[in-house]
């Protein structure tokens, strides 16, 4: 009785660490990531002078269900209940999280200006341009920056320094073209091969989570960010905002905690979709 006695505190002490490091998830399905600097030596902000205040992000990709009751419509071309919503745009989920705040008397953390063509969106494609701006410290649904996605997907404080989120194996944290049809793929990434394969996306939380309880932040969808993706040319604004974590189509590379993808804001496909975050 006593031996039992002391794994049970010395096993309450190990939850206790590891929720004080980040990983408390909160009964929204949200998961408080603790502040600090990046530790995982693969992260593209790693030795760098970065350094994240704390926030929750969803433990998961948000889902059908979870859209279908905010929005009231389903545009993914699989559907499940289960499965993580896809086929919706930047704007989309900006207007996603406004609502969700609204309806859960939280203060929206977005302004949506619709009627305004945003001067700093030099994407001559998006034919849609809101002008979407922030309301600091509110307390609403919002999408992660792109080093708060990082940062998660790395470990945050937890971090053990993997290429994917959570392993070093992406067959055990990430969807992508080769697992997730009827066989498991070999070989050169092949369209025709991915589509008679029954290739698509999958049932959230059906993989190992990484270091902080995290699911399918490496495959499944790519997940949309605030950020414009920046680069060399772009001193404000930009074309493309950022996607990261690969998706089901994708090459494994894809799905590396590292790789930055970006999309046009009013793009959307069968293999884009999302996750929440909010403010601490």
């Amino acid at each position: 009785m006593r031996k039992l006695i002391i794994f049970l505190l010395i096993e309450l002490m190990i939850v206790v660490s590891a929720c004080s490091q980040g990983g408390a998830e909160k009964d929204d399905g949200l998961v408080f990531i603790k502040g600090g600097a990046f530790l995982n030596t693969r992260s593209n902000y790693h030795g760098g002078d970065a350094v994240l205040s704390g926030f929750y992000i969803g433990k998961y990709e948000v889902t059908q269900k979870e859209w279908v009751e905010i929005m009231g419509t389903n545009p993914s071309q699989f559907i499940g209940g289960n499965l993580p919503v896809e086929g919706v745009s930047w704007y989309d989920v900006v207007e996603y999280c406004n609502k969700r705040s609204l309806l859960e008397g939280l203060e929206p953390h977005y302004n949506i200006d619709k009627n305004t063509k945003d001067p700093n969106n030099k994407n001559e494609h998006d034919s849609v341009k809101w002008t979407v701006t922030v309301n600091e410290g509110a307390n609403g649904y919002r999408l992660p920056t792109e080093a708060e996605w990082e940062y998660a997907a790395s470990g945050g404080q937890l971090s053990k320094s993997y290429k994917y989120s959570g392993s070093n194996q992406p067959d055990e944290v990430a969807w992508y073209w080769r697992n997730v049809g009827e066989e498991y793929l070999s070989g050169d990434w092949n369209w025709p091969a991915i589509e008679n394969n029954r290739s698509q996306t999958q049932p959230v939380g059906g993989k190992k989570p990484n270091e902080l309880g995290l699911y399918d932040m490496s495959g499944n969808v790519r997940e949309w960010c605030w950020d414009w993706y920046i680069d060399d040319s772009d001193d404000l604004g930009g074309s493309f905002r950022v996607v990261r974590g690969g998706g089901w189509i994708g090459e494994v590379g894809s799905s590396e905690l590292s790789y930055r993808g970006k999309f046009d804001a009013n793009g959307f496909g069968p293999d884009q979709g999302f996750r929440v975050s909010r403010n601490e």
